[in-house]
């Protein structure tokens, strides 16, 4: 039986990962599979490699990178036109199959399907997968024309999340820290935080209007703060549809209490200010004035309206 076709997509600009470790990778790799390797020029890039990957008809696509060479892999796979397999083959099936090496500096996505936090271990398990054939099939989100594999924001953290990048491109260095005094300044220094201006819209259901933020998860946690996750909705699932919390107001008293509730051991954040939506199978953000957006932990600009849907048992994922 010849060998599994796989293709490695490298960031090289991975944060946690060296030259070293990346020709470590690509020799444990080939151990088991026919690579190719195959690296990142530019953001966006990745999408490509990925469709291209799929086209090809491999059967396994390998990231190096953080979350967001990850959700760039998953959206050129998503938009593929992979070689048939017959009419009663699930999209899932037709796919490759999609692994993922930890080599950002908070890799949610790789951790939330039990992968460990560094690449050496989480290499040795993929590796393990592949010779048992051990796989999961996970639900994505998808927003407007995009996917996302674990969550999206609309407001408060996705304006955080730029900030973040802002000082990453002056050479700053992404720690908790970063993270919790770029929510300061956002929440004190820019936030119009007495104008609610969102409204959440369902098929058949009354809209909910005059909400402040908006998190989306399609799966546990939302985030990590180091080795500390952070659950808005401990109960999303990438078996289920999304799960949407949302803070009708941003004062400091009650904001500060549901931040205290998300990162509780046993969180469960409730609240006159709360709005939380579970297993959620679409819906559409509407602002009057235009939000941060982001998918994935990459910032995408700022919108306006954006339509939510949860894509069931879409990606089957080594682990």
């Amino acid at each position: 039986m010849p060998p599994m076709r796989a293709v490695l997509v490298v960031n090289p600009k991975a944060t946690t990962t060296s030259e070293r470790s990346r020709d470590v990778l690509v020799r444990a790799l080939r151990s088991e599979v026919d690579l190719s390797v195959r690296y990142t020029r530019r953001r966006g890039h990745a999408v490509a490699l990925a469709r291209e990957a799929a086209a090809e008809g491999v059967d396994l696509v390998v990231t190096l990178g953080g979350d967001g060479t990850v959700n760039e892999v998953v959206n050129g796979l998503m938009t593929a036109d992979p070689p048939k397999l017959g009419d009663d083959t699930s999209m899932a099936e037709r796919l490759p199959a999609l692994a993922t090496v930890p080599g950002g500096s908070t890799n949610v996505f790789a951790r939330a399907v039990g992968l460990p936090r560094e690449w050496p271990e989480a290499t040795s398990m993929i590796l393990e997968g592949l010779r048992l054939g051990r796989s999961r099939t996970v639900g994505l989100g998808r927003a407007d024309d995009r996917y996302f594999t674990f969550c999206a924001g609309f407001g408060l953290d996705a304006a955080v999340i730029h900030r973040v990048e802002q000082a990453r491109r002056k050479g700053r260095v992404s720690t908790p820290t970063l993270y919790l005094r770029s929510i300061m300044n956002q929440y004190f220094l820019a936030s119009d935080r007495r104008h609610p201006a969102i409204s959440l819209e369902r098929p058949g259901e009354q809209a909910e209007g005059e909400l402040a933020t908006v998190i989306i998860q399609n799966t546990a946690p939302w985030t990590y703060l180091g080795d500390r996750e952070v659950n808005p909705n401990p109960a999303a699932s990438f078996d289920l549809g999304l799960d949407v919390l949302a803070l009708r107001q941003l004062r400091v008293a009650s904001t500060t209490r549901t931040v205290t509730q998300f990162l509780s051991r046993r969180p469960d954040p409730r609240g006159r200010q709360v709005l939380r939506l579970h297993d959620t199978p679409e819906f559409t953000l509407v602002s009057s004035r235009p939000q941060a957006f982001q998918l994935d932990g990459d910032y995408l600009g700022e919108r306006e309206k954006v339509r939510f849907t949860s894509v069931p048992a879409a990606l089957r994922v080594i682990c």
